[in-house]
């Protein structure tokens, strides 16, 4: 069975436009380019779009690499800007920890900051990486986490690893494995969790017969095969398990928190 994770996102987008009328001031978010990857590109003209949507404001800055650094930083102190993304990939010669670390905490919406990063071992959710969150909000959605055995395969600083610690925040309590390209069965792992969270981007990686019937299943993959958007988790999944789809899945819910984050930015930076 597919979640229905677009109910979701709409729920996310209708609370956050609520939020902006209250605010008094339209939020503004930026979008700093150094890339010509063609989905990085198409995910900023979708962000234009969403923005209009929720009456905030948005601008794309396109920079060489050598102006990324000072950029994000001359933003920090731009009181017209509340929200800033720096999209990815980056040029391989570029350290990305020194980028992402000059991305202005307090404006920081996708959470990709250390800073940020680093108060999620305290249980502190200020700005959260937003594919992680997406995740947590659909589990919330679908079941009581507490106790759940949790199978996050993959060890990313963008999901993997941040999604582990939100799960095993006290007031969620699931119990976290988190397995990756060195783990030794895991199938056998897998098929002994309640949820398995999948994020390798490897396209149909995880098949039927590595999930217990009954499982939920968020697919956070995101591949091109043939042209065509596909998944982590392979279709036949479905039959047995509760399973994210893609696409219309965690990704749609990922761009919502985006822009409620812009939005609690804005609040936070009013006070």
């Amino acid at each position: 069975m597919w979640i229905d994770c677009r109910t979701i996102a709409r729920s996310i987008e209708e609370r956050t436009k609520e939020r902006v009328e209250k605010l008094g001031f339209t939020p503004k978010l930026v979008s700093v380019a150094c890339t010509d990857d063609p989905s990085a590109l198409s995910y900023l003209k979708s962000q234009r779009k969403k923005a209009e949507k929720l009456g905030i404001a948005f601008e794309i800055l396109n920079v060489s690499p050598e102006e990324i650094v000072s950029t994000l930083k001359k933003l920090g102190s731009d009181e017209s800007v509340n929200g800033v993304f720096v999209a990815r990939p980056f040029p391989p010669s570029f350290d990305e920890k020194e980028i992402l670390s000059s991305v202005p905490v307090e404006k920081d919406v996708e959470g990709v900051n250390p800073a940020n990063l680093g108060l999620l071992l305290y249980d502190e959710e200020i700005f959260p990486p937003c594919t992680a969150e997406a995740a947590v909000r659909i589990l919330e959605r679908e079941t009581n986490l507490s106790g759940k055995r949790v199978t996050v395969v993959g060890r990313s600083v963008t999901v993997g690893k941040p999604l582990a610690l939100m799960l095993l925040k006290k007031g969620r309590d699931a119990t976290v494995t988190v397995c990756h390209s060195r783990t030794v069965n895991l199938e056998e792992i897998t098929k002994n969790s309640d949820i398995v969270v999948v994020a390798v981007g490897r396209a149909h990686f995880l098949k039927k017969n590595m999930v217990k019937e009954g499982a939920i299943v968020i697919d956070v993959g995101i591949n091109y095969v043939d042209g065509k958007l596909q998944g982590d988790v392979d279709p036949s999944v479905e039959e047995i398990a509760r399973v994210t789809p893609v696409p219309g899945g965690v990704g749609q819910v990922t761009t919502a928190l985006l822009f409620e984050h812009v939005v609690r930015a804005a609040e936070r930076q009013r006070k």
